[in-house]
């Protein structure tokens, strides 16, 4: 059996799950609700707050959702709960970012700004000018608006410029220079 799958997942308290026909499952906490339909295949229970995915058997398929179910299970109750954040850092002389009302401004080395919109479930955040924190309760949304954040201008190769994870390592190329001796 799957390590993952059969990890029993404990609901703390102030969330509430609930759990409908053909696994279509509701989890509501703190920070917001989200919803999800689950595999029909998948037995999800939902006893003394304690959460358990089983399979039925052990088909190929059936296998690789077993751990896939749990591990979204287990990321909506902790989206509801805690939430997720990404933060990129902008590299770059000139390269600035500054939140405007509820629009990312952002001078990137272009000849006009880029600006992005946050949405209802997407909060953006500019600590400083180098600094992007975006935020919400969905890990696939999170992390989906970040990298299209970080698409406006990937880090290049030369330099290092461009906007990047937090915790990203660009590894940088030696230029025409190398080669000549």
């Amino acid at each position: 059996m799957s390590r993952i799958g059969r990890t029993p997942i404990t609901v703390p308290a102030g969330v509430e799950i609930k759990i409908d026909e053909n696994n279509h499952v509701t989890v509501k906490g703190p920070k917001g609700t989200l919803e999800r339909k689950f595999a029909p295949q998948m037995k999800i229970e939902l006893d003394n707050g304690v959460l358990t995915v089983s399979r039925p058997n052990d088909d190929k398929e059936n296998r690789s959702l077993h751990g896939l179910t749990r591990t979204l299970l287990a990321n909506m109750i902790e989206g509801v709960t805690n939430g997720y954040k990404k933060e990129l850092s902008i590299q770059g002389v000139g390269y600035k970012a500054v939140k405007e009302g509820s629009k990312l401004v952002m001078n990137i080395g272009y000849s006009h700004q880029v600006i992005v919109e946050d949405t209802a479930d997407i909060k953006i955040d500019v600590p400083n000018a180098n600094t992007i924190v975006i935020s919400g309760i969905d890990k696939q949304k999170v992390g989906q608006f970040a990298a299209d954040v970080r698409k406006k201008r990937p880090p290049e190769p030369y330099k290092g410029k461009g906007i990047r994870y937090a915790n990203e390592v660009v590894r940088l190329k030696e230029g025409k220079t190398g080669a000549k001796k």
